[in-house]
């Protein structure tokens, strides 16, 4: 089987694999001795602010959703720790990047603005009166 040569992160959207640096570091918590002499956390870095295979539309948009995610350089770092192998950290860091980059990318529906129907005005009109009437004919009650 041959291995994806690009991130796939939405329908309109795939990241090459050489844009996108892995480095391994030693995890961190309990582990014992496999933990401490292995470097199995994945640490990806990529360059969004600067990355040619997005375009500048979706760069300007992404760079702001996700502002407080990235450094100073405009650079979006993931790290996965979860698994005791390098490989599944990897991958389980690159979905964590997709999903990221996807999720930021998704645009929120304009919303239209509608009005009550006819019907609905009436409705809501009709119960305020008869609130209304209930409330008047209650301080009726209090004076008698």
């Amino acid at each position: 089987m041959e291995e994806e040569k690009f991130l796939r992160v939405s329908s309109r959207l795939s990241i090459p694999l050489e844009e996108i640096e892995i480095s391994f570091t030693r995890s961190s918590g309990p582990g014992g001795q496999h933990v401490n002499k292995t470097s199995t956390q994945a640490e990806l870095s990529f360059n969004l602010a600067h990355s040619p295979s997005i375009s500048e539309e979706d760069r300007t948009w992404l760079l702001s959703r996700l502002a407080s995610k990235l450094d100073s350089e405009g650079r979006l770092r993931v790290t996965s720790q979860a698994y005791r192998s390098q490989l599944r950290n990897k991958n389980a860091a690159l979905e964590k990047l997709a999903s990221i980059l996807g999720n930021a990318l998704v645009r929120p529906k304009a919303r239209k603005k509608t009005k009550p129907s006819k019907t609905a005005k009436e409705t809501r009109l009709h119960s305020k009166k008869k609130a209304s009437e209930k409330k008047r004919m209650r301080s009726k009650n209090i004076e008698e």
